[in-house]
């Protein structure tokens, strides 16, 4: 991926320099860069409030709570991870994040949810089924309230920045159905 974007930068320099536009890109490297810095400190406040009710809920024991009614679910999805309180309740943790639309926050859950797989994983050097489904969901991951989405189209000036909820939560369900079923029908035997 990396070596991608290295690919990508340089065609755009060389473009700008043969279409004498390198003035232009400077100009757009200072704005755009600003423009990144201000988003991301815009979402910090929303990512640690969802961060921060995500751990609330973890230490109440609401995140168990959770995960006992979705104990037949978890273990159709991740059948060897079961056992595993600690595993099962990052992915609850990530899971839940990704469904309120906050997966930036989703993030830190995620790669420790990946972290305590590895350690049941019986073969360390590939991915189990149970780290690919993982990836396969947190990847096309239903979401209920698309926060980011939400606030570039405010920031953007939307009339009605939420009118995209229904769409965005019927296509998210529509591609982890999808990729639940693909993951199912191709998963190793082990």
């Amino acid at each position: 991926m990396g070596k991608i974007w290295v690919y990508m930068i340089c065609i755009g320099i060389a473009n700008s320099i043969i279409f004498g536009k390198l003035e232009d890109l400077n100009k757009i490297i200072i704005s755009e860069s600003a423009r990144g810095i201000d988003f991301t400190i815009s979402l910090i406040g929303i990512m640690a409030l969802w961060m921060g009710v995500m751990n609330i809920a973890k230490e109440s024991g609401l995140v168990d709570l959770i995960g006992k009614w979705l104990e037949p679910v978890i273990k159709f999805l991740f059948p060897k991870i079961i056992k595993s309180k600690e595993a099962v309740s990052f992915i609850l943790m990530n899971m839940s994040l990704n469904i309120l639309g906050a997966s930036n926050g989703a993030t830190a859950f995620g790669l420790k949810a990946m972290e305590k797989m590895q350690e049941l994983n019986p073969n360390k050097s590939i991915a189990s089924n149970e780290m690919i489904m993982f990836l396969v969901i947190n990847m096309s991951s239903i979401q209920l309230v698309p926060i980011t989405v939400l606030k570039i189209r405010l920031d953007e000036g939307a009339v009605n920045p939420s009118e995209i909820i229904f769409t965005t939560l019927f296509a998210t369900a529509i591609s982890t159905i999808v990729g639940i079923v693909s993951c199912k029908l191709m998963e190793r035997s082990s």
